[in-house]
């Protein structure tokens, strides 16, 4: 027990320490206490720690030691031991305060992704239109392959448990086969402008959303959002005149960019091997640079999440503020090992809320068994993501029920006991259904699924997983996510944690889902950064 109060207390004083380490450095640095300068302890911090560099910086210590009111107080108890210690403990102190002063960046280099070698001479960075388009021909590709399907009944008594239910999904495609009007949703789709440029070898599809109506004396937010897997720039469509029309004259109102990930939508997929989310970052930095856009907002859930992380990590500079709705921990520590095994026990110890208590334990089934059963297409995809991506490519009912499945359990896991998986309570099936269109037209559900394998090859500890992120961040946390995150989680990654918002209800695919409360959020969020 004694051992579980020290643990607290050590959490409670680091929290205390990050909260007034700025400070604490700026007095050091100005001062610099006679003797002792910065100069003493930069190459010691820089370099990789060992046994030497540690007594080094505690010599250092020690000799701030000689110059302060402990020393006095070291000479009044008059033993050696007490002298060490306190070096030591100042030692530590310089470490840590000097080593979290320095904003790490996340470093990359140009690629080229574009079929054989790049040529010679600049790039093309030609902007072009782009509307998309169907015809007779595919509609009735598409009616062909449909009428073509072989049905296989599910179980009895099993609804969404076993994947896609058979029975729903007979009703899903008749759907599609006789109501559904692709005509009508291209036509949506074509609402906001679209565009092509190519990037590092490959076009980059996106919309750019301009506000029709500004107020006089007021400047527009320049934002990116990003998508993820299985969902597409689509996803936004109810979000964005939210956001660049708002209702409320109050508002911000944003100038709003989509992009599609390369190898997702009308993007063009990458020709060679290695394409992560670092790469997608670096391509949308360019992007955004390219429209004109020295800083901007960046949103993300999902890939999302991650690629405007690296975004931020790669130039902490350019993104004036960052806001996710998903963003599972990207490594473990102390404090969160703490917090899964005490804070059901102790949960103000964490700072963790009844919703967290809620969505957290028990622990084995929340954290263990829930991952479990909903990570089998993430080993697929990240291991052999060729393999099953040629049977959805040349089915779409596969298709379909591939993605559509998703949209089931990760708007709420109590949705696999539904016969209709509860798709049509959060959405309707011409969203649904466009969503899986923009996969099969485009033919990009090889693609789509190969960035899982691009970044899971490279491994768990990738130079982006230690780097913090220092730019000012928000959190929408929606209570059905499929990997929920509660506060303490998400400072780990986010040392400028603006605004922690826990949502009432909502799941993985919120802008989608519910566009008003991300709407809101981001508002939230992004008053509070314009206003520093």
């Amino acid at each position: 027990m004694l051992m579980f109060f020290l643990c607290v207390l050590n959490l409670n004083v680091i929290d205390y320490m990050l909260n007034l380490h700025k400070s604490c450095y700026s007095v050091l640095s100005v001062t610099q206490l006679r003797n002792f300068s910065r100069d003493d302890v930069d190459p010691l911090v820089n370099a990789p720690f060992s046994c030497e560099n540690w007594l080094l910086l505690c010599v250092t210590g020690l000799k701030l030691l000689r110059h302060s009111a402990a020393w006095s107080f070291a000479q009044t108890l008059g033993t050696m031991f007490t002298e060490l210690l306190l070096a030591l403990l100042i030692g530590g102190l310089i470490f840590f305060l000097v080593k979290r002063s320095r904003n790490q960046v996340l470093q990359t280099e140009d690629g080229w992704w574009g079929i054989g070698a790049p040529p010679d001479g600049e790039e093309d960075v030609t902007i072009h239109p782009f509307n998309v388009t169907t015809s007779d021909e595919e509609l009735e590709d598409l009616y062909r392959r449909i009428d073509q399907t072989r049905p296989v009944p599910s179980l009895e008594d099993s609804q969404f448990n076993y994947g896609f239910n058979s029975q729903y999904l007979e009703k899903v495609v008749s759907y599609w086969r006789n109501d559904f009007n692709w005509r009508r949703q291209v036509d949506k789709l074509n609402q906001y402008p679209q565009f092509k440029t190519k990037i590092e070898g490959i076009d980059v599809h996106y919309l750019h959303v301009k506000p029709e109506k500004q107020h006089e004396g007021t400047a527009t937010i320049p934002l990116i959002m990003v998508h993820g897997w299985p969902g597409s720039f689509y996803e936004f469509y109810g979000l964005i005149p939210l956001l660049t029309q708002p209702s409320d004259p109050n508002d911000l109102v944003f100038e709003v960019v989509c992009p599609s990930i390369p190898g997702y939508g009308f993007s063009e997929a990458p020709h060679k091997k290695g394409f992560d989310s670092i790469c997608a970052a670096r391509i949308f930095h360019k992007l955004m640079k390219r429209l004109g856009f020295q800083q901007f907002y960046a949103h993300g859930g999902d890939w999302g999440w991650l690629i405007t992380t690296n975004m931020a990590q790669l130039d902490p500079k350019s993104v004036k503020g960052l806001h996710l709705n998903f963003a599972p921990p990207s490594k473990h520590s102390l404090s969160m090992f703490l917090s899964i095994v005490l804070g059901r026990y102790f949960p103000k110890l964490f700072g963790f809320t009844h919703m967290d208590v809620q969505q957290l334990y028990p622990c084995m089934e929340k954290l263990a068994v829930e991952p479990l059963k909903e990570s089998g297409y993430l080993h697929i995809q990240a291991t052999k993501p060729d393999t099953v991506g040629r049977g959805l490519n040349d089915s779409p009912v596969g298709l379909a029920a591939y993605i559509l499945e998703k949209f089931s359990t990760w708007t709420h896991r109590d949705f696999r006991n539904l016969e209709d998986g509860g798709l049509t309570r959060k959405f309707s099936l011409d969203d649904l259904l466009t969503n899986v269109m923009i996969y099969w037209t485009s033919g990009c559900i090889i693609p789509s699924m190969r960035f899982y394998k691009e970044n899971f090859s490279k491994g768990l500890n990738q130079q982006h997983h230690n780097i913090p992120v220092y730019v000012p961040t928000g959190f929408a946390c929606f209570p059905n996510e499929v990997s929920y995150t509660p506060k303490l989680w998400v400072k780990q990654k986010y040392w400028q944690l603006e605004s922690f918002t826990p949502m009432t209800r909502g799941g993985h695919f919120a802008a989608m889902e519910e566009p008003q409360l991300m709407a809101e959020d981001i508002q939230k969020f992004t008053k509070t950064v314009e206003k520093k």
